[in-house]
């Protein structure tokens, strides 16, 4: 994929963070004369989704706030799973939302000497051991809220873990043998405080340092540590993390590190309809319940920017659902709602019928073909008008035609009346069938005095359909989704969130005709196909010779219905 940077102002609305960090500014202390700093640490394991861009928006957005800075931080502890794929992904999904990094850009491997000598300094105070209990063992010995966990390891001789732990280091001792744990509190009514583990050994080649390492520090422990090294000053994380506060607060006070970093928890974003697991989402990809990470199902960014979405309606998004220390569940009609806002005001009108029958005007003259002057987008006069011709024949959309019509149906059907977007007045005077019963051409008459609008006699018609000259269009293909799932919480019941999959999320239309213009389309050019929704030329697929369109989101808004 090649890198598509987008910037604009930032719009982030004053909120609780920014309440923490104006009194941190106003009393000084460690805070005098330093710039805001913070950080995005993605583990490079996976694709971003949408809830990573609530978390870029809050740290990018509240060091714009502050004319401070935000550093990029691959939080690649853990090589079970990493890849510089993922990487060079995270790194292009962040600059298309808008935000850039300069030179602030960090791997959490950077530090690794850097731990290893602040676990030794610990291990001198007399603040860490190795322990030989395995996974299991420290799990059954884990105690309960009135039972102290237990360890035989924790009064180990000093010079025993400095020794057993470079041994570690080293190679000498075999994965889960040994670990490193903190010797805090092992009454604590804070579990994480009991000890924790915060090194282990794990052989497995690192995608920077490659076999250098055969021990690797746990996530909390490397955490404090790389803020501090790189002088941030407020660690904005999700709300999980409020639990491990304490333990990032005893590592910062604990070893020598150059700065003391704030941690400061927020919500994180929960939308209904979908899953934001990475695990879950690398099982949709690697099971083929998906074509890969930017399907346009799928919640990740690369996925909302090939299904159509724009920076500007994720930011909008992230604006309007606010910054809380509650969590809660987003409808996912309201991020539509924002997508269809933004491209209401920026994306053409263009003409396209998906799913085509031919409409025949039988006074019209054979040999005429007329030109006519329409609008690109009447929200944006700026953008100019463009030609489109109509003749004898047009394609239509087969719903804009019934035989029998329904109760106030008010499109084609014998005797009625529909104006032709833009052009006349027709009225239907039948249809022709195949053997097998099936409407194959739709007849209809126009009246000339109803050219662009004009209704001489005054007479009303209720109906305007679309159409596209059969002289003058391209065959398209045109992917409509809907959601993944068919419930809104896949997480929840007794089920696996798989056997929730919706086996109508993606229907394919390969016989559609669209305006000739959309040749000129570039991939992630987005439209509004009149009358159907709004579409985007497939960032993958789309070519001049095979034309791709994705439906981003239909016209229909119904956040706005359901808030009436």
């Amino acid at each position: 994929m090649s890198e598509e940077k987008n910037t604009f102002e930032s719009t982030m609305p004053s909120n609780f963070i920014h309440d923490f960090i104006d009194m941190d500014i106003a009393k000084g202390g460690q805070y005098e004369g330093k710039k805001v700093h913070t950080r995005f640490p993605p583990e490079p394991n996976g694709y971003l989704h949408i809830g990573h861009a609530k978390a870029i928006y809050i740290d990018f957005g509240t060091a714009d706030k502050y004319n401070g800075m935000c550093n990029l931080r691959m939080d690649d502890t853990n090589p079970t799973k990493e890849d510089v794929e993922y990487v060079d992904a995270i790194k292009e999904d962040i600059h298309w939302l808008g935000y850039d990094w300069g030179d602030n850009f960090y791997y959490a491997s950077e530090y690794f000497d850097d731990m290893y000598r602040f676990a030794v300094e610990l291990i001198k105070k007399g603040l860490a051991y190795v322990c030989e209990l395995t996974p299991e063992q420290v799990r059954e010995n884990r105690g309960d809220l009135t039972t102290p966990a237990k360890s035989p390891y924790r009064d180990r001789p000093i010079e025993e873990s400095l020794d057993l732990f470079e041994r570690m280091k080293n190679g000498e001792f075999e994965d889960g043998k040994m670990t490193l744990r903190a010797k805090i509190d092992l009454a604590s009514g804070n579990f994480n405080m009991r000890d924790p583990v915060i090194y282990r050994i794990n052989r497995i080649t690192h995608h920077r340092t490659g076999d250098k390492w055969c021990i690797y520090p746990m996530y909390d422990f490397a955490h404090p540590i790389e803020d501090a090294m790189e002088g941030i000053t407020h660690s904005l994380c999700s709300l999980e993390f409020e639990a491990h506060r304490p333990l990032y607060d005893w590592v910062i006070e604990n070893v020598s590190v150059p700065s003391k970093p704030r941690q400061i928890e927020f919500a994180r974003l929960g939308i209904n309809n979908t899953v934001m697991s990475k695990r879950k989402l690398r099982t949709l990809v690697e099971e083929g319940y998906v074509s890969g990470w930017d399907d346009p199902r799928m919640p990740t960014i690369c996925g909302l920017r090939r299904r159509g979405y724009t920076p500007k309606a994720i930011r909008s998004f992230c604006d309007n659902i606010g910054i809380s220390k509650v969590n809660s569940i987003v409808e996912y009609s309201f991020l539509e709602h924002c997508l269809r806002e933004d491209l209401n005001e920026s994306a053409s009108r263009v003409m396209a019928v998906i799913d085509p029958i031919k409409l025949i005007i039988t006074n019209y003259p054979e040999d005429l073909t007329e030109e006519f002057t329409v609008e690109n987008n009447p929200n944006r006069p700026e953008d100019g008008t463009r030609v489109v011709t109509f003749s004898r024949e047009s394609y239509i959309e087969r719903s804009d035609f019934m035989e029998e019509p329904i109760k106030k149906y008010q499109r084609l059907y014998p005797g009625n009346e529909v104006r032709l977007k833009s052009t006349y007045i027709v009225k239907c005077t039948g249809c022709k069938k195949d053997e097998n019963g099936n409407v194959v051409e739709v007849y209809a008459t126009y009246d000339p005095e109803t050219r662009g609008g004009n209704t001489p006699d005054g007479r009303k018609v209720r109906g305007t359909i679309h159409w596209v000259d059969a002289k003058n269009y391209v065959d398209a293909e045109v992917r409509l989704y809907d959601n993944l799932f068919t419930v809104p919480d896949p997480d929840s019941g007794d089920k696996n969130f798989l056997d929730y999959i919706n086996p109508d999320s993606l229907e394919i239309r390969k016989t559609c005709k669209v305006e000739k213009s959309l040749l000129n389309s570039q991939p992630s050019q987005r439209f509004q196909f009149m009358r159907l929704g709004y579409f985007c030329a497939d960032n993958k697929d789309s070519s001049p010779e095979h034309l791709v369109f994705n439906r981003a989101v239909s016209l229909k808004d119904g956040f706005k219905k359901q808030q009436k």
